[in-house]
């Protein structure tokens, strides 16, 4: 009872501070909201059991490795950011026709993106009910794209998305709880020796390529870049290196806290195994984890749904409208949720985020070859656009990994 007690108290004060003037007024945090939300999403509900099912006791140092690469990509991203806001911004061809595929990249890496979301969705909404089977959840995640396809082709979405700031207190405010309880369970299992260290099942290649495939779980930090008509290029860079400082925090206690705690053989590998490892903590938490997840997937789905069809819209100079980019994207999720599981659209989505960060990361080498930029950033930049190329050819799905 008392940690339940400790647990709302902790949800109601997180929420209370994120919602006070302080916070919801400040142009940086409002700013910081939006990638924050995309970081600290889906990946938060799937990536501890994946964790600790495949590395064992060496968790926290795979998701360390997650937060270092993403940052460094982020640090290309915020280079071109940077030059592109400058007086007189340099003109290149390539850079204008790397700029183009990089756009389509991340058209496509949003719609994957979006399967992956509602793909959650339909899992997490009938995980605490009677119908939960692997159909039924199907059968959600295609009733609740049609529902986005209606809503986009009628009315767009700029009523949803202005749910956003609402959405992202709650979850923030639930994790805040949940890591409040995965602290009191740990601090409990420490003073009874009982903590487990578990030998990692993946080494090796197959160790390296599944982590490739999980970049997708720190992703969301490059909806930064395209704020440009809310923000200036200053306050878009701090909001984004803000944003994957306090994400990195987050995962870290977060990882860190379970990849203890928890006996490997209590838990199946499922999308849902954290309902019912939370369950063990204490039974307020699996109903917290569902609503942050229903929130989560819903305003995630829905901001990328519409930066899809924006972003075809644009780049197609009218000649496709948003409402047909929504009917591509509909279509290309009904396929992915009924031909695949969470776990391969997770590897499929890291892998077109990858090919965006790899051309980010094109750019930029390319910009600071042309600029007076130090041999730091012209070698980094470089070997971020082979690492982005790895993570392309290479990143594997959790279950091939674990077969292989």
């Amino acid at each position: 009872m008392a940690l339940n007690i400790a647990i709302l108290l902790s949800v109601l004060l997180a929420s209370l501070v994120l919602l006070s003037p302080r916070f919801s007024k400040s142009m940086v945090w409002r700013a910081t909201v939006t990638p924050l939300a995309s970081i600290i999403g889906s990946g938060f509900l799937v990536l501890a059991p994946i964790l600790v099912a495949s590395y064992g006791r060496n968790a926290p140092l795979i998701m360390a490795g997650l937060c270092l690469g993403a940052y460094l990509f982020g640090s290309a991203i915020r280079f071109n950011i940077y030059l592109r806001n400058q007086p007189r911004p340099i003109q290149d061809v390539a850079v204008e026709r790397l700029e183009i595929a990089a756009s389509w990249a991340l058209v496509f890496a949003f719609m994957i993106s979006v399967g992956y979301y509602l793909n959650l969705f339909g899992a997490f909404g009938v995980s605490l009910t009677s119908f939960d089977s692997p159909i039924n959840a199907k059968l959600l995640t295609s009733a609740i794209y049609l529902l986005i396809l209606v809503v986009g082709w009628t009315h767009g979405f700029k009523a949803l998305e202005k749910m956003e700031y609402a959405a992202v207190t709650l979850k923030l405010a639930i994790i805040v709880g949940l890591l409040v309880g995965l602290i009191w369970y740990f601090y409990s299992k420490a003073t009874t020796g009982t903590l487990y260290f578990h030998e990692a099942k993946l080494s090796g290649w197959p160790a390296f390529t599944l982590a490739f495939g999980l970049i997708i779980t720190v992703q969301g930090f490059e909806t930064s870049r395209y704020l440009g008509h809310d923000y200036d290029a200053a306050t878009r860079i701090r909001s984004m290196q803000l944003a994957q400082i306090v994400c990195a925090v987050i995962y870290m206690a977060y990882i860190g806290l379970f990849a203890y705690a928890f006996d490997r053989s209590e838990f199946q590998l499922t999308e849902t195994a954290i309902i019912d490892m939370m369950g063990l903590v204490t039974p307020i938490l699996p109903l917290l984890l569902v609503v942050a997840a229903l929130a989560a997937q819903f305003s995630a789905a829905i901001a990328d749904t519409s930066g899809s069809g924006g972003l075809v819209e644009e780049l197609t100079r009218g000649r496709m409208t948003a409402r047909y980019g929504y009917v591509l994207l509909v279509v290309i999720g009904l396929v992915m949720t009924w031909g695949a599981d969470v776990f391969q659209i997770i590897a499929y989505a890291s892998r077109a985020f990858a090919a965006y960060y790899t051309l980010q990361s094109a750019i930029a080498a390319r910009r600071a070859f042309i600029t007076p930029a130090g041999w730091t950033q012209k070698i980094g930049f470089s070997l971020l656009v082979v690492l982005g190329t790895m993570i392309v050819l290479f990143g594997n799905d959790v279950e091939s990994s674990n077969a292989g």
